[in-house]
């Protein structure tokens, strides 16, 4: 396929990274592109829906994955995915004998395997350089349902109008649920039975990079699950404290026994990021080494440092996550550096995902989340305008109008951009530039 008409049909349909930061996926369409991965690694401890939708979409996906390496004119199409999940590898390698430029890259069960750093070291050798872009070194990573978005759209004209989202931990029947966009978070939670914790406390997008969210907070095209946890538990207290109060403790107990620079995934690839340095000079107020500030950067919050490594219980990530938004406040970009070589001693420092969740009190939520891809009916969604990195769609409706599933609700922004859909058919009830409200 033209990769002009590709790039025009993944835009139009609203197709974006489903996780992390919502990259628009038309942009990741680029003849620099020697390989392409299918990032299948479910980076995060207790989700499920990677390997589900693959399991049971193995010839969509494929197919899919092998009209974008076309489209590019990759030399090989890799799927990236952990030894452990053995029914999902048993699906794609029924398919994947269709496609010569296809392989498996089969990963360990380590935490982050789905950092797509890691994951092109795992399966490629190549280490992107800090602070850059997987495409400098030739390779475009993808997500399973974004690949499954993109097949949707190419071959049934359906957009992104729903959204899988895993509801686990305090709740009856743990499940892997298909909603609309805008869906309310409580309204999933409801999908998974009763609530079994008082007073819960919903942890937004995995246990070590999500973010405490409401019970009104719409989903969107990035929500990947929703963790309800007691209001006491370890994770939700540690979002919730304050850095004042973390860098006292830092002041107070760090002991500098590197533990955090050690086991940190990007510094093991040669990245000049140093949580001990930066935790010692911060705590000091010493700036006469300007760089170990600059260089939290290349930090990728992957929250190794601060919810496994450090015996203490300091908070790395938070704080360098601090800096590093003041930084970029201030216009600061990072600076251009190479990669330290790679050494041996990786291998034996990483993170095992077991012993992750047995550290950060996950192990009894541990259980299957079946995949139930049933339609669920919703009476309103509050569809975002901005669910993408780039520029925020443009609403295409007034209050008022009566509009179908799948009907473009806001046209791509100007610049990186992508348009949004209705999820539901109903009746636009309130339209600004954040939002537009449906009711069925």
């Amino acid at each position: 396929m033209d990769m002009k008409e590709l790039s025009s049909i993944l835009q139009q349909n609203g197709i974006v990274g489903a996780g992390g930061a919502g990259f628009p996926t038309y942009a990741k369409l680029d003849e620099r592109a020697e390989t392409i991965i299918l990032n299948c690694a479910e980076c995060e401890p207790l989700l499920r829906l990677h390997r589900q939708l693959l399991e049971k979409h193995a010839s969509e996906i494929a197919d899919m994955f092998h009209t974008i390496a076309e489209t590019v004119g990759a030399k090989e199409a890799i799927i990236g995915i952990k030894k452990a999940y053995r029914k999902t590898i048993e699906a794609v390698s029924a398919v994947i004998d269709k496609y010569p430029e296809m392989r498996l890259g089969l990963l360990d069960e380590v935490y982050p395997a789905g950092d797509e750093v890691v994951l092109i070291y795992e399966v490629t050798g190549k280490v992107v350089r800090p602070g850059g872009l997987p495409i400098e070194s030739g390779v475009a990573v993808f997500n399973v349902e974004t690949i499954y978005n993109a097949y949707r759209a190419l071959h049934e004209n359906t957009p992104v109008e729903d959204k899988l989202v895993s509801v686990v931990a305090e709740v009856e029947h743990p499940v892997t649920v298909r909603v609309p966009i805008g869906t309310p978070l409580d309204e999933v939670v409801a999908k998974a039975g009763h609530v079994t914790t008082p007073n819960p406390v919903y942890f937004v997008g995995g246990p070590m990079m999500g973010n405490i969210g409401t019970g009104a907070q719409p989903v969107t095209k990035t929500t990947n699950a929703i963790l309800v946890l007691p209001e006491d538990h370890y994770i939700v207290q540690k979002k919730l404290k304050k850095n004042s109060i973390a860098m006292k403790r830092a002041a107070a107990c760090c002991c500098q026994c590197t533990m955090c620079t050690d086991l940190c995934p990007r510094h093991l690839l040669g990245h000049p990021i140093e949580p001990n340095k930066f935790m010692l000079a911060a705590t000091c107020k010493d700036i006469q080494e300007p760089d170990i500030f600059v260089n939290t950067m290349f930090c990728s919050s992957c929250g190794v440092c601060e919810l496994y490594s450090c015996f203490q219980g300091l908070s790395p990530r938070s704080l360098m996550a601090e800096y590093k938004a003041g930084l970029r406040a201030h216009g600061i970009k990072p600076p251009k550096v190479e990669a330290k070589p790679v050494g041996p001693e990786r291998e034996y420092r990483k993170v095992p995902m077991e012993r992750l969740m047995a550290r950060i009190d996950l192990t009894k939520y541990n259980k299957e989340a079946p995949l139930d891809e049933s339609e669920v009916a919703v009476k309103k969604v509050k569809i975002m305008m901005s669910q993408h990195i780039g520029a925020p769609a443009s609403p295409v409706v007034k209050k008022g109008d009566k509009v179908t599933k799948g009907q473009m609700i806001a046209e791509p922004g100007k610049g990186l951009s992508v348009g949004i859909h209705a999820s539901v058919t109903g009746k636009v009830t309130e339209v600004n530039d954040k939002y537009v409200i449906i009711e069925t």
